[in-house]
């Protein structure tokens, strides 16, 4: 590979026909097209697909990815362009990896977020893996976020729609990982972009919805996969307030999150209370006024920095930092602790911050990504 030939357009410096790229194909719109362009492109395009968990009960079921519908799709847009497709059985890990910790997290009080525990521990890593044994020079996923050179390398950018940045759930992308992976919709401005190339190529998931859902979770039901993977995590308890008081009976932790105001059979009593905190040991939901849920001071672990210097270089960053997907980045001032650990201290308190949710840093003012963190405990 020649260094003095020109960079194609995923930055390699040689011809497309002698590029493989390993597309990873969820059989959603956004991968079938990244699979598309880059096949149009005269690329050696290998689409993967990943069955991630028993399809027995998926089969039918519409908005959530790596189910037998979509497995089909991927294989439709791969027939339709030209280049091989292949299925990987990755039920095993993805059980171990996502599904498990996901239930116990939850019935720790947590309010864990499986999709980054999928990319980190499934997609860029053991997929990642597959790609490099197939001689692949990159992987090309469906994800609207941008990589950019940068002066130290490869760096992680918001997408450029802020509708569809998904950049809350790839904060854990190594720096090694980036290296590897290409991004081709981050500079899309909007989805409406994505369904034309679709349309334009004539692929047979042009006009298919979006996926909602976590893709193991039917209809946004937690509690009810929580109770099929763990009997017993709905035992009933108490309903308390601050002081320890009892205000009324729960039917099971796992069917509360932080912040949560309606549902909780205690109406009446004045002002509205919000679950401000979960107790799985006592099976105590802990509820309190909206002033309880601000939270200034965030501890956050499994640091993946990717900054240019060391995390630890400086004693604090000025950043911004995300709490959840649904939230703009909020500025904060970010104090390592150690290479993986920090404090994490918001200029204004958020209500809500939970357990089991990352903490993603960015750049203030700015589009770029510095890693982030998990929260790990409440007040």
């Amino acid at each position: 590979m020649s260094k003095d030939l020109p960079l194609n357009s995923l930055g390699l410096p040689k011809p497309p026909a002698e590029t493989r790229v390993v597309v990873a194909m969820s059989g959603g719109v956004d991968s079938s097209v990244v699979a598309a362009q880059l096949a149009e492109e005269g690329y050696d395009v290998v689409g993967v697909t990943l069955q991630l968990y028993d399809h027995g009960a998926a089969l039918a079921k519409k908005g959530a990815c790596c189910a037998g519908q979509d497995i089909h799709d991927a294989r439709r847009v791969a027939e339709t362009m030209g280049f091989p497709h292949y299925v990987l059985d990755y039920e095993n890990t993805f059980r171990e990896a996502v599904i498990d910790e996901f239930a116990d997290a939850y019935l720790a009080g947590a309010t864990p977020v499986p999709c980054i525990r999928c990319n980190e521990r499934v997609k860029f890593k053991d997929l990642l893996e597959t790609a490099k044994d197939l001689d692949a020079d990159c992987m090309a996923t469906g994800h609207y976020i941008q990589r950019k050179m940068g002066p130290h390398g490869p760096e992680l950018h918001s997408a450029a729609d802020p509708n569809r940045d998904q950049s809350y759930f790839l904060f854990s992308t190594t720096p090694e990982q980036l290296s590897y992976l290409r991004f081709p919709l981050g500079h899309l401005a909007s989805k409406a972009e994505t369904r034309a190339l679709a349309a334009k190529y004539g692929l047979p998931v042009a006009d298919k919805p979006d996926s909602q859902d976590i893709c193991f979770v039917p209809n946004g039901n937690y509690a009810s996969v929580i109770e099929k993977l763990r009997p017993g995590a709905a035992d009933p308890g108490e309903i308390v307030d601050m002081e320890g008081n009892v205000l009324g009976q729960h039917k099971g932790v796992i069917h509360y999150t932080i912040g949560q105001r309606r549902g909780l059979g205690i109406g009446g009593l004045g002002d509205p209370l919000y679950v401000v905190r979960l107790d799985p040991d006592a099976r105590r939901v802990i509820v309190g006024p909206k002033e309880a849920l601000s939270t200034r001071i965030i501890p956050v672990r499994e640091i993946n920095w990717l900054g240019d210097e060391p995390f630890t270089a400086r004693p604090e960053w000025h950043l911004s930092v995300k709490v959840r997907s649904t939230r703009p980045p909020r500025e904060a001032i970010v104090r390592p602790i150690s290479a993986t650990e920090a404090e994490v201290e918001l200029l204004n308190p958020e209500e809500g911050v939970s357990p089991g949710q990352a903490c993603v840093f960015y750049e203030t003012g700015g589009t770029r990504i510095y890693g982030g963190g998990w929260i790990w405990r409440g007040r």
